[in-house]
């Protein structure tokens, strides 16, 4: 695939959801990880983690007293199925009809359709049954901001693990793709094998065009990770006015969603940093201050 792609597939589902997609979600990301993110393909180039004995060092050199041990990743609930899809991606129920012979459509334990608009992409992302794990709040990211280590990189503040996941981009030919997940049919004649009795489950789909991964775990167990926040710490600027009513961040604020290393993208991820709206934007800033200065100073012209 070419690396383009899926930047473009990142780019999509992190304005859908101010999330990162893992486009191989059977690679661990951990809570905690640091780095850059690679401009040509958007994934996170891992430096090191908060919770490694490496950057304990740091924080004993720059006298920051804390035992993160004490403040280690929080698992939370398992949640209903999580879906992500970017703006022109349409969702609707998927009408199963005799005519689809799918072995356990019926009672799948997710089912959808989405339509897609000829001449762009669009993305899904699916993700059964998901739990985060994140950094405990209100602790951490204030206390660990001034490791000089840590500068303008990109922090892992929370993840999305699933036994289940689907991912879609679109073709530009005006898609219609239908997904479901339902449970695993058992080989006819295979001994010892019932049906159910290994609870598995499996996706279907009709998707012949487009670019499709999907994966399920044999055993149920969470062993991907499809979706991540990553944050950065703001950027450190000395206060000129002393008397703003403005409060200064602190803690959690400290970091903030940044924007990706890349331009506005064109349909095939490729950067475009004449993208129409960006041009319109700056056409219109830039007619709104003419206006205005002409406003205070007069038009020359008169």
């Amino acid at each position: 695939m070419p690396s383009y792609l899926q930047r473009k597939y990142v780019d999509l589902i992190l304005q859908a959801s101010s999330k990162w997609v893992n486009w191989d979600p059977p690679i661990e990301i951990k809570v905690g990880a640091y780095g850059t993110v690679d401009k040509e393909t958007g994934e996170l180039r891992v430096e090191g983690n908060i919770y490694d004995a490496a950057f304990r060092d740091e924080l004993t050199k720059h006298g920051i007293k804390i035992d993160l041990n004490e403040y280690l990743p929080v698992e939370g609930a398992i949640e209903q199925d999580f879906v992500v899809a970017s703006r022109g991606a349409k969702h609707r129920d998927l009408n199963v009809d005799t005519k689809l012979k799918v072995p356990g459509i019926v009672s799948a334990f997710f089912k959808g359709q989405w339509l897609f608009a000829r001449g762009k992409r669009d993305a899904v992302l699916i993700m059964h049954s998901p739990r985060q794990i994140y950094i405990p709040k209100n602790n951490v990211l204030g206390t660990i901001y001034n490791v000089d280590k840590l500068i303008d990189k990109w922090l892992v503040t929370n993840i999305h693990v699933c036994p289940a996941y689907s991912m879609y981009l679109s073709d530009k030919l005006g898609d219609k793709v239908s997904l479901a997940l339902v449970a695993q049919v058992p080989v006819a004649g295979v001994a010892g094998i019932t049906a159910g009795a290994s609870g598995g489950f499996t996706w279907w789909t009709d998707a012949q065009t487009g670019i499709h991964r999907q994966a399920c775990s044999e055993t149920g167990n969470y062993t991907f990770t499809p979706l991540y926040s990553l944050r950065r710490p703001i950027k450190r600027v000395r206060r000129w006015i002393r008397d703003t009513i403005r409060p200064e961040p602190e803690g959690d604020d400290l970091w903030h969603n940044d924007s990706p290393p890349w331009d506005p993208l064109d349909e095939d991820g490729e950067e475009d940093p004449f993208d129409p709206v960006s041009v319109a934007s700056v056409v219109s800033f830039v007619v709104g201050f003419s206006q205005h200065a002409i406003g205070i100073l007069g038009d020359p012209g008169n």
